[in-house]
Formats: C-alpha cells, sequence, structure tokens
C-alpha cells in the first residue's frame, strides 16, 4: 500500500494487548502514523476495536459509540481486587447452591437504567490521577456510583461455576463491575474471566479484521466516504451547497438532529456538520477545499 487512504479500520483485537499496543500494530502495517482508536479495552478483552487512519483519525470524537454489546463468562464463588481474573483472589464461596431462579433474578436486577459504581482499577479520573494509579499507590479508592443503562444481561450457558452471558448497554457501563454485583447479590462473589465485544456503535465483529489478515491484505474497512455514510445521517448537496461547505461556510438547515455528514454530488464526504437554529455549521471538515 502506498499512498495511505483515509478512513476507519475495524479490528478483531486480540487478548493480551493494550489499545495502543493494537494502534502501534496497525502503524507498522499501514505505513502511516496517523492513526488514533476509539473505545478503549482492556488487554485481556478482545473484539471490535475501531481504529481512525488518515482524516479519518477526525471522526473519531464524533463517532456515535454510545451503545454496545459483549459477549462474557462470569465465574461465580470468587471476588478479586480488579473484579476480573487479572486481579487477586480476596474472597471465595461455594457457589454450587445457587440456583438457575436466583442467577436470573441477579442478572433481571442488574438489567435497565442503573446506579453503578466502576471497578477501582479503572481508567476514570480521580482528582487528576487515574483510579488504577491510585490503587496500585496503595490508596483505598472509592469511585462514586454513576448512571448507565443495561439493555440486556443475559444467561446464554451455565457451566459448573461460570455462566457464559450476553450484555448490551451504555457507554461507560463496566462489564466486570455487573460480574461483581451479580457475585455479590448472590452471596458468594464473582468476577469476569472473559470478554469480548461484539459490536460498538454500528460497527459489528461483522466489520472487524484481525491484525493477521491486515498483515496479509493491508487495506481500509471503510474509506472516509463509506465510513461517514454507514456512522452518520447523510445529506447530499448540490454543487453550490457543496462548494459553500467546502469552504467552510454555514449550509440552510435541514431539520436534522445532531451532526451528520454532508456530501458532494459526487459523493464524496465533504464535513460533518450540526445544525443551530437556521444553519448547520461544519464540526468538522473532511475534504479540502
Amino acid at each position: 500500500m502506498n499512498a495511505v487512504p483515509s478512513g476507519l479500520v475495524v479490528v478483531d483485537k486480540p487478548a493480551g494487548l493494550t489499545s495502543h499496543d493494537v494502534v502501534a500494530r496497525l502503524r507498522r502495517i499501514l505505513g502511516t502514523r496517523k492513526i488514533g482508536h476509539a473505545g478503549t479495552l482492556d488487554p485481556m478483552a478482545t473484539g471490535v476495536l475501531v481504529c481512525g487512519v488518515g482524516r479519518g483519525t477526525k471522526l473519531l470524537g464524533h463517532l456515535a459509540l454510545d451503545t454496545k454489546a459483549y459477549t462474557a463468562t462470569v465465574r461465580l464463588g470468587a471476588a478479586t481486587t480488579t473484579d476480573d481474573a487479572e486481579g487477586e483472589i480476596v474472597s471465595t464461596a461455594d457457589a454450587g447452591a445457587v440456583d438457575d431462579a436466583a442467577i436470573a433474578a441477579g442478572m433481571a436486577a442488574l438489567t435497565g437504567a442503573i446506579e453503578q459504581v466502576p471497578s477501582s482499577v479503572s481508567a476514570i479520573k480521580i482528582d487528576g490521577k487515574r483510579a488504577y494509579a491510585r490503587v496500585r499507590a496503595g490508596e483505598e479508592v472509592v469511585i462514586p456510583a454513576r448512571p448507565v443503562t443495561v439493555s440486556q444481561f443475559r444467561l446464554l450457558a451455565r457451566r459448573g461455576d461460570d455462566l457464559d452471558v450476553v450484555v448490551d448497554c451504555s457507554s461507560g457501563t463496566y462489564v466486570r463491575a455487573l460480574a461483581r454485583d451479580l457475585g455479590a447479590a448472590l452471596g458468594v462473589g464473582g468476577h469476569l474471566t472473559a470478554l469480548r465485544r461484539t459490536r460498538v456503535g454500528p460497527f459489528t465483529l461483522e466489520h472487524a479484521r484481525t491484525l493477521e489478515q491486515l498483515e496479509s491484505a493491508p487495506e481500509l474497512t471503510l474509506p472516509l466516504d463509506q465510513a461517514v455514510g454507514v456512522a452518520f445521517p447523510r445529506r447530499d448537496l448540490d454543487a453550490a451547497l457543496a462548494a459553500d461547505i467546502a469552504h467552510g461556510r454555514p449550509l440552510p438547515a435541514a431539520g436534522v438532529d445532531g451532526t451528520y455528514g454532508v456530501f458532494a454530488p459526487d459523493g464524496r464526504a465533504l464535513a460533518l456538520v450540526s445544525e443551530r437554529g437556521e444553519l448547520a455549521r461544519p464540526v468538522v471538515v473532511l475534504a479540502p477545499a
């Protein structure tokens, strides 16, 4: 690949790499420094990680990645310092007597609009310092509960103490905190042993490719024009309005809520715009004038 085009690459992240590690690998594969990612995944987690390349990095802060879907495994009978398998076990209990009805009730109680206390080793900043850094420094960390929405928390299969589950949730929801809280509600403790993100916003595993696949065929998942069409509402402009927006001038409003993409008559994505009153103004200009 010579000149690197702009757009999005949707990676199926492997376990053991940070999101930053994935970006470093992509920079080497695609031969460009201008790559970023949206929606971090923990090293333990696998699945959908959306990365922007070239002018595609301009989209990352505006993508509607407010809903996410996961498959996960919750292990009952042990609580850990991190609420997942990477932490130290702090308590154990026999989970054999926990019946399926109690599990179903516990999951139902954690579904809907809930107040969730994030894991103490999360990347949330407390007084300017990340929570996990405070924990590692030996500080006692208490993170206040925050509202999240869990639209689905469903049991797929039970294998002894291991529960294979599906989670659909709002951005900011910690699946390992769901594992912790389910285990606590059942009185036996619980933690996450596996996590796979199957969807973030409109991007699914069907869009995603592994790093190995990208090594052998280094190409974008969605070129810039297509990425804007997939990720945002679309408005097609005539030549005169396209010229206005390409030079940063506002457009007459079209009654579209939120940020949307505007396209030239030839199908090029020109900008992301949002409307206030009678005008739609550029949020990000994508096509050079």
